[in-house]
């Protein structure tokens, strides 16, 4: 029987450039979609796929995060006091959301060293890793279908989806064979190699990495004898083609809508879709929407 998955790293010590002059004071991972940050949804994602533990990578000016999932005993009693129940229970039930644990990342050295950097916490077992920005609705959460992947097989599971060839040059790329998964072929792969940002022609296929990983302790070895980029980062995907020396890795095309918060029209959609499809807001805000003469 494979290892569960328990625990699952937030990498969020990025400096959220795309967003400024918002993210000059505040984290880009608590920018509100609808009425919840942006690493909520993930946070959320996570728990209902089954993990139990939250590792958060910060940097500096990033207490903002732990503020959030922290108990706050002022607002909890100036709402009590208030006989604002509703509230006091959705206040209550975000620092009650799962086990949460914080490492800093003191330089900005690349996503493949944020993950080294939770080495000791994470400890020898498998682990996912989510990026927040990547905020994805899907009946079935998009990690648990990674879980699933990796409790057949075993192996690290990267998610992935299709994307145009004209947009391919944003993501890194699998080349990759299929592999039968429950009776089915066109969902799971077995990689055999990654390209970061290739140029479209160069592209070995259409399916792009997005930010959902169940990795293999193996990881951390790999991405120690990774060699930094030409920025003195350390990428994660040159630490995964490492590991691919060493053992197989698959991915997995998940079924759900990606949305890119972390880029500012990514987050418009995100904040237009997440708004209609909430029970309170979606009706009067569809209407509205539909009454615009755009």
């Amino acid at each position: 029987m494979n290892a569960r998955v328990r625990k699952a790293v937030f990498p969020a010590a990025g400096l959220g450039t795309r967003f400024l002059p918002a993210t000059k004071s505040q984290p880009k991972e608590m920018l509100p979609l609808v009425d919840k940050p942006i690493i909520q949804y993930g946070v959320e994602e996570a728990l209902a796929s089954g993990v139990e533990n939250i590792i958060i990578v910060t940097g500096r000016g990033k207490t903002a995060i732990e503020d959030h999932f922290d108990v706050s005993f002022e607002l909890e009693y100036l709402l009590e006091s208030r006989g604002k129940t509703r509230e006091l229970d959705m206040v209550r039930a975000v620092s009650e959301l799962i086990h949460v644990s914080y490492i800093r990342q003191k330089e900005a050295l690349g996503l493949g060293h944020a993950v080294m950097v939770t080495k000791e916490l994470v400890a020898e077992e498998p682990f996912a890793v989510v990026l927040a920005d990547d905020v994805i609705l899907a009946p079935r959460p998009c990690l648990r279908q990674l879980l699933d992947v990796h409790e057949h097989t075993g192996r690290s599971v990267l998610a992935v989806m299709d994307v145009p060839r004209e947009n391919i040059s944003a993501y890194g790329v699998i080349a990759a064979q299929p592999v039968e998964f429950h009776g089915a072929t066109g969902r799971l792969f077995q990689v055999s190699d990654m390209v970061e940002k290739p140029a479209a022609d160069k592209a070995p296929s259409n399916l792009a990495i997005i930010g959902r990983y169940v990795l293999a302790p193996g990881i951390f070895a790999a991405l120690a004898e990774t060699q930094p980029g030409r920025l003195g980062e350390i990428q994660l995907t040159d630490g995964i083609r490492k590991l691919l020396e060493q053992e197989p890795v698959y991915a997995y095309r998940f079924e759900g809508a990606r949305y890119d918060a972390g880029d500012r029209l990514g987050f418009l959609k995100a904040t237009v879709e997440l708004g209609l499809r909430r029970e309170d807001l979606g009706p009067e805000f569809r209407r509205y929407l539909q009454s615009l003469e755009l």
